[in-house]
């Protein structure tokens, strides 16, 4: 993408250690003569490109409201609101591990009425059940909260076995198989072992199930072992429980506590469907059933079942981070924390910065220990599988162009928001890593690392502001480097748009200051949010450019902080943004409206504006010029527009430091009319408007004459448009 090898190329003092230059004498300096602001139009594109679906920016984008900016339900610490509570037959049903390990019998009547509720996975469980019935031991396997445990107790069930016993995890297998020490009593027919605890120095072998069959066969029982993606096993033969999908699971649930009228009503509800399409897991699905079936009764409203989902993916998350690490190792939880940064992006790139953050926690946990990386660690599917996400190909922007590439995204797109707004609030001894790691990501050479910095940080500034901007997104602004500025612009503005409150507030006062570098992102950061308020918008723009002409005449406060003129540039990129915007037409009236208003002021007009008229769709030179096309639909629509574009063009033209360029410009759209008869037709209209006196017809004349063109011959278009003009 064009203007992109320009952007965030950091200076030597502010890279990590793997971009540092070599040491030599000049590098330095070389390293601040490459650091470059980047085209705001360019940095917006990267923006529209790489932010996360759930704060697209962009015309037309929508934001994933109700979890940054709906009720907050304690997810730091606090606790579920309303009845989300669970029934016995729950507590058996779809759960996840039990609290502690327990031994003993699971009471008839619970596998009876769990038995009422389930619902099998057809074929699959039908086979599963002869694999059990012929073989007397089944090893099933499945993630947390898969419900296999409740598909482990129901296999057995259906064997009609009596009693069936809870086996506890940590029983050891020479012991179980020996049936010594009372690990089984003799008299379960059917045994139930969840979560088998395994690890390097103790597996479970192929051997130890032998010997267990031999045993079973012996007392005529039976034997389910359920474990997780992580179990150390040798050459033993696993089974995948795969659960059935959530709507069956919710009808069976319904089906087994309510009479068949009222289970159709509640699944036809439209929330039922918006809780089904979030992908809930079998645990969940059983819980949301307990709020239906209170929901139908009277005992609970709306909005609690509607609140249900969200409390329930709050619940997952606080889970995992709760955790101790020989549950979910730390590297897990980084990654999970990366995921939750860089939502349907590459995995490759997600996986890579979450071993940075997994570095960084590290050394947080243990300061004296060094920080060290498994180069090969968890499967992809079993990582994206713990983290409730999927793997899918998709094109992904680049600088040469769309790119096919293997993706990661969470099933919830409600899961980042409500992961990272967790992890700052609820867990801040990570703070200085996670600190430290979006301080690297902001020096990073690739445009969608930096804005994934920039969308997290916006995150924590909705969550909690006044660290947020301390942290993270101050350090940024006030950054000698341009590359760590433009982070922090685009923060502040997603900040604003997932509904941070006083960003506007922070930007104005920034206009205002004295320090250079922080001028620099307000008036950047307004260019990408004015469009929501124009008005406002540009009178921060004009105090800035005020401040720049008061200044022409006093020396600098702080001479270290100079940016080399950049500030009018920038000043001009953010008028051309919001003319560029969907209030293009109130933004130029209030342009014509301020042209005598002071030298900076003028300046600020007419540069943003010819600015604008540069550009084309992408950046494309055969694209038809954005400005052009906007003055034909205005023409059409016989718009108060069309003739503004006139007057501010003609005032460029008649101003002798714009006139080259406001000249250049015409060269270009005429060139473009040269491929595009709709651009012809457009620029015939608005050519007379131009020439208005001898003066002016003469200058366009001259230019329609001289057009360059790469064969050395006159583009045919330039004589029709000398017709056009008028005889004065």
């Amino acid at each position: 993408m064009s203007g992109e090898s320009e952007a965030g190329q950091p200076g030597k003092e502010d890279r990590p250690p793997e971009a540092e230059t070599s040491g030599q004498p000049g590098d330095a300096e070389n390293a601040k003569a490459q650091d470059r602001p980047q085209e705001a139009w360019a940095a917006r594109r990267d923006l529209e490109d790489h932010t996360p679906r759930t704060m697209a920016f962009g015309e037309g984008a929508s934001f994933v409201g109700g979890v940054l900016g709906g009720v907050n339900h304690g997810i730091g610490g606090g606790s579920f609101h309303g009845e989300v509570h669970m029934a016995t037959h729950v507590h058996y049903g779809y759960g996840g591990r039990p609290a502690a390990p327990s031994s003993g019998e699971i009471r008839a009547v619970a596998l009876d009425q769990l038995a009422t509720c389930f619902a099998d996975s057809g074929p699959a469980f039908a086979e599963l059940f002869e694999r059990l019935r012929n073989e007397r031991v089944l090893v099933l396997s499945g993630p947390q909260s898969s419900g296999r445990r409740t598909a482990a107790l129901m296999l057995l069930h259906r064997l009609g076995l009596s009693p069936v016993h809870a086996v506890a995890p940590d029983t050891a297998m020479n012991t179980l198989a020996s049936g010594s020490d009372g690990a089984e009593p003799a008299e379960a027919r059917g045994s139930l072992l969840c979560d088998l605890e395994t690890d390097r120095n103790r597996p479970l072998r192929e051997t130890d199930l032998l010997a267990l069959r031999d045993r079973l066969t012996q007392q005529d029982a039976y034997l389910v072992i359920t474990v997780g993606p992580k179990a150390y096993l040798e050459g033993v033969e696993t089974h995948a429980w795969r659960p059935p999908p959530p709507a069956d699971i919710l009808a069976a649930q319904l089906r087994g506590q309510l009479n068949p009228g009222p289970t159709a009503d509640l699944l036809a509800l439209p929330l039922v469907a918006g809780f089904l399409s979030r992908h809930p897991q079998p645990r969940e699905t059983a819980e949301f059933a307990s709020v239906l079936v209170r929901y139908a009764a009277g005992d609970t409203d709306e909005q609690q079942v509607e609140d249900f989902s969200l409390l329930a993916l709050e619940g997952q998350i606080r889970e995992w981070f709760e955790e101790d690490d020989s549950v979910l190792h730390l590297r897990e939880k980084a990654f999970l924390i990366a995921l939750a940064a860089f939502d349907e992006g590459p995995y490759a790139l997600t996986a890579e910065v979450s071993d940075r953050l997994y570095a960084r926690l590290q050394k947080t946990a243990d300061s004296e220990q060094n920080p060290a990386v498994p180069v090969f660690g968890t499967h992809i599917g079993k990582r994206l599988q713990m983290a409730r996400a999927y793997r899918y190909e998709a094109e992904e922007p680049t600088e040469w162009g769309p790119v096919r590439q293997a993706k990661a995204a969470f099933r919830d797109d409600r899961t980042a928001l409500v992961l990272l707004r967790e992890v700052w609030t609820g867990h801040p001894s990570a703070r200085p890593a996670l600190v430290h790691w979006l301080q690297d990501l902001s020096k990073d050479g690739r445009p969608l690392v930096r804005t994934r910095a920039s969308s997290t940080a916006a995150v924590l500034a909705h969550t909690d502001l006044p660290s947020a901007m301390a942290l993270v997104i101050e350090p940024w602004a006030a950054s000698p480097q341009f590359g760590p500025r433009t982070v922090a612009v685009h923060a502040l503005a997603l900040a604003h748009r997932v509904g941070t409150p006083n960003v506007p507030r922070i930007l104005d006062a920034w206009c205002d200051s004295r320090t250079p570098h922080l001028r620099w992102v307000a008036i950047r950061t307004h260019g990408l949010i004015g469009p929501e308020r124009p008005v406002e918008t540009l009178a921060a723009l004009r105090t800035a450019a005020r401040r720049g002409e008061d200044e022409d005449t006093v020396e600098t406060a702080d001479p270290t902080q100079e940016d080399d003129g950049q500030l009018a540039q920038v000043l001009a990129e953010s008028v051309e943004l919001l003319l560029l915007s969907r209030v293009n037409d109130q933004v130029l009236h209030e342009l014509l409206s301020t042209l005598d208003h002071g030298r900076h002021v003028r300046a600020l007009a007419i540069s943003g504006f010819l600015g604008a008229c540069e550009r084309t769709e992408r950046g494309e030179a055969s694209n038809r010029p954005l400005v052009l096309d906007w003055y034909a639909t205005s023409l059409a629509a016989q718009a108060q527009a069309a003739q503004d574009i006139v007057a501010l063009l003609h005032t460029a033209l008649n101003d002798r430091v714009h006139r080259p360029r406001a000249l250049d410009v015409l060269r270009r759209w005429v060139l473009s009319a040269d491929r595009d008869p709709g651009a012809e037709q457009a620029l015939a209209r608005l050519l007379p408007g131009l020439a208005t006196s001898e003066p002016d017809r003469r200058r366009i004349g001259h230019l329609l004459r001289t057009v360059p063109s790469d064969d050395g011959i006159p583009p045919q278009v330039t004589g029709r448009l000398l017709n056009t003009l008028p005889v004065l």
